[in-house]
């Protein structure tokens, strides 16, 4: 931990974050000595999952930061107020809200069950909204708010629109009401920006939806995610904002290039939503 880091004493406030991107954030967050609240639902094992908040709250601990464990559900609204008034009577106030909680199912408009369709826009849409307008009041008191919503850039080609109409739908909301938020909320300092992956990233949802091993053969780890967020949160609120961020093109930003050490050591696949560069 760097005592001068921006992230340093701040606090964090994510949903979802038992597992995967989400814990990579949570954890790059800590061991810069952040606070980290979770709202996530994961409060027992998974046999197919990795992980619970316990489990989670317990890693950022080991990173060198504070946490704090709120079992609950970011669609319910008591649940979200429920959380950001014990992040709020912990540590003082709110920083950074992240919005990773999300669903996926990537099934043709005719075969994908309403049910899906309802969930996906329920946790991305609704999900998102309650997180950051209940933690809007609080961000508007600190120094350095920040609003980071993981989600894609609007690429609005034929083929993104409409290979995963209702999936794109739910993650494309996400960022429109971020950057909505950002042209809200820009005289008050609060930034918000979104952040994607350029590839696949070895999560057990990619693993589980998305093509089993060989697709982990060709995604990086979330450390790559994680170490972009870190970054964004580190900036100025008030000149940062209204972004839809690739991890990669951050990291440059940054200056750091040699992306080797977050693994993909096959041909990497880019993530959905991502078109590949042009030559």
């Amino acid at each position: 931990m760097t005592a001068t880091h921006p992230l340093a004493g701040r606090t964090m406030i994510m949903s979802g974050g038992s597992r995967g991107i989400g814990l990579a954030i949570a954890v790059a967050a800590a061991k810069q000595g952040a606070n980290v609240v979770l709202l996530a639902k994961t409060d027992v094992p998974d046999p197919r999952l990795p992980g619970t908040i316990h489990t989670a709250a317990a890693e950022i601990e080991a990173a060198g930061g504070q946490a704090l464990a709120v079992v609950g559900d970011v669609r319910d609204e008591a649940s979200v107020a429920g959380a950001v008034a014990k992040a709020v009577e912990r540590f003082g106030g709110i920083d950074y809200c992240v919005n990773n909680a999300s669903a996926i199912a990537l099934a043709p408009t005719e075969e994908l069950p309403i049910k899906r369709f309802d969930l996906m826009q329920q946790i991305q849409l609704r999900g998102t909204y309650l997180l950051s307008s209940a933690c809007l009041p609080h961000l508007r008191e600190s120094e350095n708010a920040h609003i980071l919503s993981l989600s894609p850039p609007l690429n609005l080609t034929p083929k993104w629109l409409g290979s995963y109409p209702a999936y794109m739908l739910a993650k494309y909301g996400m960022s429109l009401l971020t950057l909505g938020w950002a042209a809200e909320y820009a005289e008050h300092g609060v930034a918000a920006n979104c952040l994607w992956p350029q590839t696949l990233i070895a999560t057990a949802a990619v693993q589980n939806l998305l093509g089993g091993d060989d697709a982990i053969a060709k995604a990086r780890t979330p450390e790559i995610v994680a170490d972009a967020a870190v970054a964004i949160l580190s900036k100025d609120a008030r000149t940062t904002t209204g972004n839809t961020f690739l991890d990669v093109d951050v990291l440059a930003a940054e200056g750091i290039t040699d992306l080797s050490g977050y693994g993909g050591a096959g041909e990497l696949e880019y993530d959905i939503f991502v078109d590949p560069p042009q030559d």
